[in-house]
């Protein structure tokens, strides 16, 4: 289907353009959402009549957007949920819950302006895209974590998971230094030096014996 854009849609084209999209798309998106009109030529004469006020209105509204970008542009949110030793949430961040938090911190935000590909389901941090207006984008932080200690971690640049899996092999080798027993070895396997120990101390008791 033929449509007139009455603003910019992202990969399609900017206001006034005519251009060629998916009848579905047309008629379940953009023309409901008043995003376009059918490229007719009675419909091309009332979009050339009312140019001049569409591009005034958009012109204004992009404004107001790129003032509210200013604010929220950078803001990092704090969502605690809870997760498993591997970072993976029991359950997962959505649009919703951005537009939540953001408007918790004072920023009127519609769940359907927050981009994501998929739900958060791993804790960290997340860059996640606001569109204030079809030509004003900014990204906001979204830090998921398990606690506001771990929060706070993650807000200073610090990887949690890496650091927990680092603490986790430095504590096994300590424990493994202090039992004297080598860290490659094999469950159950026994160090070379322990063996060696026991048969010269077996040598030693036969020949006391002897």
């Amino acid at each position: 289907m033929d449509i007139i854009l009455l603003q910019r849609i992202e990969k399609l084209g900017s206001i006034g353009d005519v251009v060629t999209v998916k009848d579905g798309y047309a008629r379940n998106f953009l023309l409901p959402q008043k995003k376009a009109l059918r490229a007719n030529e009675a419909n091309k004469k009332v979009f050339e009549a009312n140019r001049d006020r569409l591009e005034k209105e958009n012109a204004e509204r992009r404004t107001e957007a790129e003032k509210a970008g200013e604010k929220v542009n950078g803001e990092e949110i704090v969502l605690i949920r809870a997760a498993s030793n591997t970072g993976q949430l029991y359950g997962s961040v959505n649009v919703r819950d951005i537009a939540a938090s953001l408007g918790d911190k004072g920023h009127d935000i519609d769940k359907k302006q927050v981009i994501m590909g998929d739900p958060i389901k791993t804790i960290g941090m997340h860059e996640v895209r606001i569109d204030l207006h079809p030509e004003v984008s900014v990204t906001i932080k979204a830090n998921v974590a398990r606690s506001d200690d771990e929060a706070e971690l993650q807000s200073q640049g610090i990887d949690v998971m890496a650091q927990m899996f680092e603490d986790e092999q430095r504590e096994i080798e300590e424990q493994a230094d202090a039992a004297r027993i080598d860290p490659t070895l094999e469950p159950g396997e026994i160090p070379e030096d322990m063996l060696e120990e026991g048969a010269d101390t077996a040598t030693d008791e036969n020949e006391e014996n002897a």
